[in-house]
């Protein structure tokens, strides 16, 4: 351990500047007795030849010139985030709580002309926390240029000097190192910053108050205090609690003028508002009722002002006026300077969303009984009807001929046209059956019939059209006979419950049924490649209405009494459930993209879904007086239809843009006059041409109407 000598020597070492040659021989000296002088003597010889001893110099934190005043010029916001404030004008506060405001900033004009201009203007930059714009000196480019380029920042290092032996294996009486700082001096006090907390802590409560707040109260106290005679908010100190008092009160209503005096109540008046004698006789009758009288005086003509006599109601007058003013209770009231027209959204006109439906143009006769359901085939040549006189009819659809008549025996429920291109297929709901016909040969497709023919007279594997117990107990698939294949049935699938519904796959071969009272087998998929059925559902979602699949994903939507529920086929679960606040669902109808739905209900109301925005209607459509019975989708046009009990079927305009940013535009554009009712019934189903603007009804009084 050194001694008090090392320590004096030290301490003038801190004062003095000493030599390497001084300290060298003084170490000499105290290792004279040492047994390792040679290797002490070689270290002293190689720290002479290297290095220079500077005393320990203490710096001056003041000396850079940094003073409070400079403080004030500086951003404290800490480590807060600069984005914080781009939508403010200050950039932080100082120590005060003053907001410090930010630089001017320049447009991109401003910038354009600086840079034209201004010969430094490549090498100014802006400190983000202050805003003020700095010009970069030589050394500083040259400081940025070493960085990017990776070389040391300093250039008067050097990085390939000598290496200095500070520390040895041998064991020295003075050792040369010195200690770094410690960690407590880097770190901020916990003292502190608990001190710092208490005085924001009272500035929060009130018990202490800023500087700012100081001054405030001694410029108040030097200034002459004023009271208010009648009680109101005072301006000096001394009114304080009344001008406190006055504020909890209501708000004051003045009271409301008196209309000025007209003509009538001038001391000459004209005359047309002297009373004659017809109107003299009037005015004594109603002398026993004076508030039915036109006037409450009587005009009456003076020569001067000075002829006119006291009014000798004036002080009764002046008392009920005082009352009116005292006892009648006077309040605010928001008036709202809207015209009728601006609450009225601005919709596009009609003309501009043409074309569009928009008379009838051909009726379709030939049933004898209410026509159910309608389809178009995947051309749009021809369409099929369904009634309840048991007979399903093709029609051509440029002429209105009826081009064949399939007698099925039973009332039909439902008929839908296969979408698949290349197929002549319809699939009707008949009772407990559901048959799939073939129109093709006689409506003049020969080619497409016989394709159709070739597919369904193969019957695929055994193995292929096994079911399960649960499955085959309510539904048979059964080949047609002679009989039914010359009426042009191919298949016919009975089941346990009457058919209410049909709805086909977009690619056409699957094919969905709803039956009536059928529980948790209401509804059933069938696969015609295969011939067999599938129950999707173990438990009962509800009273099924009807079901639909989605255009071009693996998704089921199924209607029930009040909600829509959807059911991915793959993953074979509920992905969501679309309430709809109806009392009772009818229909429902698929946007061709798929991402929007129509829902019709008994009680008057159409129901709009965006399935991508949220589980309820983005908006409801009443544009029935009756019951909705049917809504469908144009394929290519933005166009949707709904019908009903009531005489109109209702055209609209529904643009789905490919921006999900932007709603969907509805605009209804015609209504359209629907067949006479019978039996309470107008229409109860429409379909929208495949690649035309037409629209074809199925009407109650046996007709389709065909309107374009």
């Amino acid at each position: 351990m050194p001694g008090s000598g090392d320590e004096l020597a030290e301490k003038k070492s801190v004062e003095k500047p000493v030599k390497t040659k001084d300290f060298a021989q003084k170490l000499n000296k105290n290792k004279k007795n040492q047994k390792n002088v040679d290797n002490v003597d070689a270290l002293v010889e190689e720290i002479k030849s290297n290095v220079t001893i500077q005393p320990v110099q203490e710096k001056d934190e003041y000396e850079s010139g940094d003073t409070s005043d400079e403080e004030e010029r500086v951003n404290t916001a800490g480590a807060v985030p600069a984005r914080w404030y781009d939508e403010y004008e200050h950039v932080g506060y100082d120590v005060e709580g003053r907001r410090i405001r930010r630089a001017p900033r320049a447009d991109a004009i401003d910038a354009f002309l600086r840079k034209c201009e201004d010969p430094d203007f490549w090498r100014t930059v802006r400190d983000p926390s202050t805003g003020q714009e700095i010009i970069l000196s030589k050394r500083d480019l040259e400081l940025i240029a070493r960085i990017r380029e990776g070389r040391v920042p300093n250039a008067d290092h050097d990085e390939y000097q000598p290496w200095v032996e500070w520390f040895s294996r041998e064991v020295l009486a003075t050792p040369l190192r010195a200690f770094p700082e410690h960690k407590r001096s880097f770190v901020p006090s916990r003292e502190e910053q608990r001190h710092v907390a208490r005085i924001v802590h009272a500035l929060k409560m009130g018990w202490t108050k800023s500087r700012r707040q100081l001054a405030e109260e001694r410029r108040r106290r030097r200034e002459r205090s004023f009271y208010d005679l009648w009680g109101a908010a005072g301006a000096g100190a001394g009114a304080g609690a009344e001008a406190e008092g006055a504020r909890r009160l209501p708000r004051h209503v003045p009271a409301p003028r008196r209309p000025p005096p007209g003509h009538a109540e001038s001391y000459n008046p004209p005359p047309e508002y002297l009373l004659d004698a017809k109107e003299m006789k009037e005015w004594r009758k109603l002398e026993a009722t004076p508030w039915k009288r036109k006037y409450t005086f009587l005009p009456q003509r003076h020569e001067s002002l000075r002829a006119v006599g006291a009014y000798e109601r004036f002080a009764r007058e002046r008392f009920l006026r005082c009352l009116d003013l005292y006892l009648a209770p006077r309040a605010l009231k928001m008036r709202l300077t809207l015209r009728p027209e601006q609450l009225v959204p601005q919709l596009p006109a009609p003309r501009d969303l043409q074309p569009f439906p928009t008379a009838e143009v051909l009726q379709l006769r030939g049933h004898a009984d209410l026509v159910r359901s309608a389809d178009f085939d995947p051309s749009g040549q021809y369409a099929v009807s369904g009634s309840d006189d048991g007979t399903v009819k093709v029609w051509e659809t440029s002429s209105g001929r009826c081009l064949r008549t399939l007698e099925l025996g039973e009332p039909v429920r439902r008929v839908a046209w296969t979408p698949a291109a290349g197929l002549s297929l319809v699939a009707a709901a008949v009772g407990q059956r559901l048959l799939l016909l073939n129109p093709g040969a006689a409506a003049g497709a020969r080619r497409t019939a016989a394709a159709t023919d070739a597919l369904l007279a193969d019957a695929p594997p055994a193995s292929d059209e096994r079911m399960d117990e649960r499955t085959a107990a309510c539904v048979q698939w059964q080949p047609a006979d002679a009989a039914q294949w010359a009426r042009g049935v191919r298949l016919s699938v009975a089941h346990f419950r009457p058919v209410q519904h049909v709805s086909w796959h977009a690619r056409g071969d699957y094919l969905a049924a709803t039956l009536e009272e059928g529980a948790a087998r209401s509804v059933l998929v069938h696969q015609l490649s295969r011939r067999r059925s599938q129950l999707p559902f173990r438990r009962a979602p509800g009273r099924v209405q009807c079901v639909a699949f989605h255009p071009q994903r693996p998704l089921l939507f199924v209607a029930t009494q009040r909600a829509v529920r959807v059911y991915d086929l793959v993953k074979q679960e509920l992905v969501r459930k679309l309430l709809t606040g109806a009392q009772w669902i009818s229909a429902l109808a698929l946007h061709p993209a798929g991402d929007n739905l129509l829902v019709a209900s008994y009680d008057r109301k159409c129901m709009w879904f965006d399935l991508e925005l949220s589980s309820k209607p983005y908006q409801t459509l009443r544009l029935h007086g009756g019951a909705v019975r049917a809504v469908a989708f144009h394929r290519r046009y933005p166009l949707f239809a709904s019908a009903g009990d009531d005489r109109h079927i209702v055209v609209s305009h529904g643009m789905v843009y490919n921006d999900l940013l932007q709603n969907p535009l509805l605009v209804p554009l015609k209504q359209l006059r629907a067949p006479e009712p019978r039996q309470q019934l107008s229409v109860l189903d429409v379909r929208f041409h495949p690649t035309q603007p037409w629209l074809l009804a199925a009407a109650a009084d046996g007709t389709l109407r065909l309107y374009a």
